[in-house]
């Protein structure tokens, strides 16, 4: 069955050959993209829908998400904007809520947040363990996100929780809790920041993954600057993830390697803290990607069009830089060549916007702009039902 979309007011294809076209068409055969072009030019289909001068892009790809926790910390978030910084050892908080809470409770919550981010326009999502910190816990949440997600990522290296032994804990992370998480995760990644892991300890847990298979990714450069970025490169990590604070040294180091700058900037909303230097590593060539990095504690939001939004008024990336990173980006970050770009061959997932242009997420923030959304093929959400 195919399917030929036409009357697309804008179609932004995130293809370097063929980037975007006015009045554009495309056709869905099964769950891919068979052609793509202007829509004067397109061939016929078993089925047409015409989406009435809307723009469309790729789906949008989070690659950087927390969804398995129970409780909240919404006093936390009023006390910050109060003025209580925000420090690493919050995360606690979630931890003794997620280790008591059920399976079903669990489920009920990621299903919610993953709901969430369809609505959202996220067609493919990374998911991290990191709120268990203990291996019956870390391995019954990665259990659960798969469930959700191929893209599913080890992190019990989040933080030491209280208590515990830090070397006692490192070697855990490293031996028994990686040899229970391995099998049901895709990446290894670590919290390498200030309040959290030093180097040492975060490229001993990196290894540790990468001896299983896994692939890296880390938590790098958001409270401070450090080491994280360079362990990045280093270890040929996919993505070292907020690069809030960073060095001319750590900038070259991106632009130079494939680890993709993954930057969170709802979190910077959330937390009050400095935007990271989006335009600096742009211009040095490094690969950005945008994630929302939806968590109970620093940023709570599954909102990639507000993060898109942010992107343009505080990372002093253009509409179309802060779109590419959060579709092609974003797939780069996953390692992943069949998402994030509309093109023949690729995976049809679409996200249409009730809107001409996706200029329109930086120029109304906040305005619901997802007219519907098509996953492999298919449609999957609409605003209209």
């Amino acid at each position: 069955m195919s399917t030929l979309l036409t009357g697309i007011g804008l179609l932004a294809t995130q293809d370097e050959e063929l980037n975007e076209i006015a009045d554009g068409a495309l056709v869905i055969d099964g769950d891919r993209i068979a052609w793509v072009g202007p829509a004067v030019r397109a061939p016929d289909a078993d089925e047409r829908v015409d989406l009435g001068r809307r723009a469309v892009l790729p789906g949008f790809v989070d690659s950087h998400a927390h969804l398995v926790f129970a409780g909240d910390r919404s006093a936390e978030f009023a006390a910050r904007m109060a003025g209580v910084p925000y420090a690493a050892g919050g995360i606690w908080t979630t931890v003794a809520a997620t280790r008591a809470a059920s399976d079903t409770a669990l489920r009920a919550n990621l299903s919610r947040l993953a709901q969430e981010l369809r609505r959202a326009g996220v067609t493919t999502f990374e998911c991290k363990s990191g709120y268990g910190l203990d291996v019956a816990t870390e391995a019954r949440s990665l259990r659960l996100a798969a469930e959700v997600t191929a893209e599913t990522t080890y992190l019990g290296a989040h933080v030491v929780p209280p208590g515990v032994d830090r070397e006692e804990y490192v070697a855990l992370v490293c031996g028994a809790m990686a040899d229970a998480c391995a099998p049901h995760a895709r990446w290894v990644d670590v919290f390498c920041d200030h309040g959290a892991f030093d180097a040492d300890e975060a490229r001993a847990v990196l290894t540790a993954g990468l001896a299983r298979g896994l692939v890296a990714r880390i938590h790098a450069n958001q409270l401070g600057v450090g080491l994280g970025v360079a362990l990045a490169v280093e270890l040929g990590a996919a993505s070292a993830d907020h690069c809030t604070h960073l060095t001319d040294a750590d900038i070259d180091a991106l632009a130079s390697s494939d680890t993709v700058a993954t930057l969170a900037p709802l979190i910077e909303f959330s937390t009050r803290s400095p935007y990271p230097p989006a335009r600096r590593l742009l211009d040095a060539g490094a690969t950005v990607a945008l994630a929302t990095d939806c968590n109970p504690g620093s940023g709570f939001s599954t909102s990639m069009s507000l993060a898109i939004a942010l992107a343009v008024r505080e990372l002093a990336m253009t509409p179309a830089e802060a779109v590419r990173a959060a579709t092609a980006g974003g797939a780069r970050a996953l390692r992943r060549n069949d998402i994030g770009v509309i093109a023949p061959g690729r995976r049809a997932d679409l996200v249409v916007l009730d809107a001409p242009s996706y200029v329109f997420l930086a120029y109304r923030p906040g305005v619901p702009l997802i007219h519907q959304v098509w996953q492999s093929g298919r449609r999957v959400w609409s605003a209209i039902g």
